[in-house]
């Protein structure tokens, strides 16, 4: 009968279903500083390696944007070398056609004095004269001809001097480009190796999270909780709770429990729990654990009785022994005397 009454104890104690006074505001409340740390904290701890895989694959993908990069600058190189070899060569020819036209010039103006030395003798000699006005209009046409010329070497030059800065744009924009993609591979690279590891994460959210409780514990409010998969906690744990939720279902593990309870329920469960004193004695001198009103993690929503698949957890149970490998990535510490009994800081 004494056993029958003690599982029926521990029944209401721990089942998901025990009522709860109040429900969980919608509410921001304040988050004190040390815990907004520790929730920081374990985010990080619990999304860390996620963001070094996602960092790993950015740094991938720079590394072959580099790679790129520097066959477009070689590209462009080249592009810029050749084009200033064209400019060279027709900036030469240039010059050429120039000349010639200058020559073309001087030989017109030669035919025209003889035309005009001719015209001018007596007797006038008509062959001569005719020799030399054919002679200034051959000349003329050369001029002509090479004016022409030179009108299409400039358009030439100027097309290719376009060209060719281009042809430099391209290379310093590569240039610059390719730099910037270089300059990404260190940041990335510091990135990583500064990321901090889940384990190391997770230890330091556990050397404060007795501080939490003492930050959290007088200004706790109601509004302060939020409710995971029906279990009720506070907002500075409810990621980790989530993830940890998450991965034992992944990984053939359903856990769920009761998190949140009023300092009003903690009273009546001490009285249901046949504690000696419900002020004053201690939990173990109860015949179901209890911790005195006011102390208890589970007032700040910071404690879950964990049960699986409806059932209170025993060490020899699959959850339990899942949590006693993994909790602890979670922020979650058994209390050794309580199986079920898991919480920041094991108390």
């Amino acid at each position: 009968m004494r056993k029958t009454r003690i599982i029926t104890a521990m029944a209401t104690a721990f089942a998901v279903a025990a009522p709860i006074v109040g429900t969980p505001g919608t509410a921001h409340a304040a988050v004190p500083g040390v815990a907004h740390d520790y929730s920081k904290l374990m985010y990080r701890s619990l999304t860390v390696d996620a963001t070094k895989a996602a960092l790993r694959r950015t740094l991938a993908v720079q590394k072959a944007a580099l790679k790129t990069r520097t066959t477009e600058v070689t590209a462009a190189t080249r592009a810029d070398a050749a084009a200033r070899k064209k400019l060279a060569d027709v900036t030469t020819a240039h010059a050429a056609v120039h000349e010639r036209l200058k020559t073309a010039e001087r030989a017109l103006t030669g035919t025209k004095n003889t035309l005009t030395r001719v015209s001018k003798q007596r007797p006038r000699k008509k062959k001569a004269v005719t020799k030399a006005t054919r002679a200034v209009t051959t000349a003329t046409a050369t001029r002509d001809a090479r004016r022409k010329r030179l009108h299409e070497a400039a358009a030439v030059l100027r097309a290719t001097k376009a060209q060719a800065r281009t042809a430099a744009t391209g290379l310093q924009k590569a240039a610059a480009v390719r730099q910037a993609a270089a300059a990404a591979i260190p940041k990335t690279e510091q990135r990583i190796a500064t990321a901090g590891t889940a384990a190391g994460y997770a230890a330091q959210a556990a050397t404060v999270s007795r501080d939490v409780v003492t930050e959290i514990r007088p200004k706790f409010a109601l509004a302060d909780t939020t409710t995971v998969y029906g279990t009720t906690v506070h907002r500075n744990v409810a990621y980790a709770f989530k993830r940890m939720v998450d991965d034992a279902r992944a990984d053939g593990v359903a856990i769920s429990g009761g998190g949140f309870r009023t300092k009003q329920r903690q009273i009546e469960l001490r009285k249901i729990n046949g504690c000696p004193d419900v002020w004053t004695a201690p939990a173990s001198a109860c015949r179901v654990p209890t911790a005195i009103p006011g102390r208890s993690l589970h007032e700040l929503g910071l404690a879950v009785d964990i049960t699986s698949d409806g059932k209170s957890l025993t060490k020899k149970t699959k959850a339990f022994k899942w949590l006693s490998a993994n909790a602890a990535k979670y922020g979650y510490v058994n209390l050794p005397s309580e199986a079920w009994h898991w919480s920041i800081t094991g108390g």
